[in-house]
């Protein structure tokens, strides 16, 4: 039997820590991870038992992105109409669920989290890395849009702008400085800070932690980052965009790793 792709362990009182369980992969987001993972996000939400979920990586990483080599369009965990993009509405309408969860979720990042693994960072609510943790979405220099569009709906213009246009890498500080991450630690103490920090955030009642994550996403909403959102997975299915989304994946991979050249 294949291991599983998700792991969940109850690591202090009211605190669940979610793995993503493929290190071999560089923990590579494949539609049959991407529901395991919403599946046991969705699972924390409606345990009483459970008042904040921290998502990290196994292995070296947190996540390499989307699983290009997978089958994108087998095993998708949300529908979405079969024109255009439906890859990007898909992932899209995932992500969001995160944001529409009643508890908080932490994302606790180490090594580095590129393309997709970045647009799960941002679909997560409080952000806690390693200070060597390497942040990037270079596919955005040579593929469109990304999957989940949230730059600009979270960030600074002209950091949004700086994420989309140059694809370079955010690390430390200055992951920090741009709204990326919440704080960093050095990475013998990453997990012990973050648990402190859910440990601290599970002492308050659930409805008080759900009616202030509320709160943030209503002003996020007020300012029209959801529709933002959508507009970039409507944008991405226009015809002037299918020669590029259309790329061969393989491609994309070995255009990544010559760092967009």
């Amino acid at each position: 039997m294949s291991e599983p792709r998700i792991l969940t362990d109850d690591v202090a009182t009211g605190v669940r820590m979610i793995t993503l369980n493929r290190p071999q992969k560089r923990n590579a987001i494949d539609n049959l991870l991407r529901g395991e993972l919403l599946s046991a996000l969705q699972e924390a939400d409606r345990d009483d038992n459970v008042r904040v979920s921290i998502l990290r990586g196994a292995g070296n990483c947190f996540s390499s992105g989307y699983d290009l080599k997978s089958d994108l369009n087998a095993d998708r965990p949300y529908s979405s109409p079969n024109v255009g993009q439906p890859w990007a509405r898909h992932v899209s309408q995932g992500w969001l669920s995160i944001w529409d969860l009643a508890k908080p979720v932490i994302a606790q990042v180490h090594g580095y989290a590129m393309a997709g693994g970045l647009e799960l960072v941002g679909a997560c609510d409080l952000v806690y890395a390693a200070n060597d943790t390497r942040f990037s979405h270079p596919v955005t220099r040579f593929a469109g849009l990304p999957d989940f569009p949230w730059f600009a709906a979270k960030l600074e213009t002209r950091h949004a702008m700086e994420l989309h246009l140059t694809g370079r890498e955010f690390v430390g500080e200055e992951a920090v400085r741009i709204g990326i991450v919440n704080q960093i630690f050095a990475p013998e103490d990453l997990d012990t800070s973050v648990l402190d920090i859910a440990t601290n955030m599970a002492t308050s009642e659930s409805a008080v932690l759900s009616v202030q994550k509320r709160y943030v996403y209503t002003a996020l909403e007020g300012r029209g980052g959801y529709a933002l959102i959508r507009t970039g997975n409507d944008l991405s299915a226009g015809p002037h965009m299918q020669a590029l989304t259309n790329t061969d994946p393989e491609a994309i991979l070995e255009r990544v790793k010559s760092g967009g050249q």
